[in-house]
């Protein structure tokens, strides 16, 4: 790889789902086409485990998130989302665009939701018709705990719609035993393809609520998807080079495991810790049982007065090692060390013996 991506997402794509990408592809209204959907439907299934419906479509994340609000809900409907950092932002902004009556539970960088909390906030508010969280919040490091949010979510009327984009594959997930009724993910994650391809998993407590809804949608109308999939198309022109790498990137996610795979990463994510630690950062969220393996955030000692932006550029054009830095009040005091890309031990023994090299520069 010309470039190492320790950012949070797109990460390095694999040299053989580079070459299925190149191959020609079929026209995405021939038999071919239907054949790849139908397995590529069915192997994504397997991996939200879930025996509902997942439709796929062509757009970021973010795509996925908007989709979720126009066709699950209705102007003036109120929702309840929990903020844990950037992107549960993104769904307060993204409901209150649409007129949704939006409360929020807001805590601070680096911690999780209390359950407690969202109980009151739902006893308090009977009307509350979804509530919205990240699993795995990108900007923070934070593993969200979804088990016990579905299981007192799916006791009332609300829907329970996760961002699962940097969370599923490298952690624990289960859409049908958590009580989740929509899951929302993408491809330049842990399914390590390109960014272009969402992914929306929805229960039948979802797909019955979706008959009821009128918010306008166009291209992210979940029942055309629904009306196509049942021919093995998508209504409008797909990713369709994606679309191939899919299926071979999730044969072979399938084929390893995602116990496996989630194993695989929180190894990673441990050695990199210690690693960070003994160069003198701090790790930003304290809880060890919270921390997700898609990323370590760390900080540095304020008396290195480190200049991050620096940092970060020398580590790109002097070694071809790509780091991210933080988001919104941490955009200039923090580091994300992406852990998503196929990376061993020795590369970030690299990414650490690099930084440590810059560091007398700063001091």
């Amino acid at each position: 790889m010309s470039k190492k991506l320790f950012t949070p997402g797109p990460m390095n794509v694999p040299q053989n789902i580079r070459i299925q990408l190149a191959k020609d592809i079929p026209h995405h209204r021939s038999q071919d086409f239907h054949t790849l959907f139908y397995q590529v439907r069915s192997k994504l299934k397997d991996v939200f485990q879930t025996k509902d419906e997942v439709i796929i479509l062509t757009s970021s994340g973010t795509g996925a998130m908007e989709s979720a609000v126009v066709n699950l809900f209705d102007k003036g409907d109120r929702v309840l989302v929990i903020n844990t950092g950037f992107f549960g932002q993104r769904f307060i902004d993204l409901c209150e665009l649409y007129g949704l009556r939006v409360l929020h539970l807001d805590y601070p960088w680096g911690t999780t939701y209390r359950l407690s909390d969202v109980k009151a906030a739902m006893d308090d508010n009977p009307d509350i018709k979804g509530v919205f969280v990240t699993y795995h919040e990108t900007s923070t490091g934070v593993l969200n705990d979804l088990k016990p949010l579905g299981e007192l979510v799916h006791q009332t009327d609300a829907l329970l719609i996760v961002d699962a984009i940097s969370g599923l594959i490298v952690h624990p997930f289960s859409f049908d035993e958590w009580r989740i009724d929509c899951a929302l993910s993408s491809s330049q994650k842990g399914f390590g393809l390109p960014p272009g391809l969402s992914f929306v998993a929805l229960s039948q407590k979802a797909l019955d609520r979706m008959e009821r809804t009128s918010l306008p949608a166009y291209y992210f109308k979940y029942q055309t998807y629904l009306q196509y999939a049942k021919k093995g198309e998508t209504p409008f022109t797909p990713a369709i080079s994606l679309f191939v790498s899919l299926d071979l990137a999730l044969t072979e996610i399938l084929e390893r495991g995602i116990t496996q795979i989630v194993s695989e990463k929180e190894r990673l994510r441990r050695y990199t810790e210690d690693q960070f630690q003994a160069l003198g950062f701090q790790l930003f969220v304290k809880d060890p049982a919270i921390r997700g393996n898609a990323l370590v955030p760390v900080l540095p000692k304020a008396e290195w007065a480190l200049n991050l932006v620096k940092l970060t550029d020398h580590l790109d054009e002097r070694h071809n090692l790509q780091v991210s830095r933080g988001q919104g009040p941490y955009a200039e005091r923090m580091l994300r060390i992406g852990l998503l890309s196929a990376f061993t031990t020795e590369d970030v023994d690299e990414l650490v013996t690099r930084i440590s090299e810059f560091l007398p520069s700063q001091s």
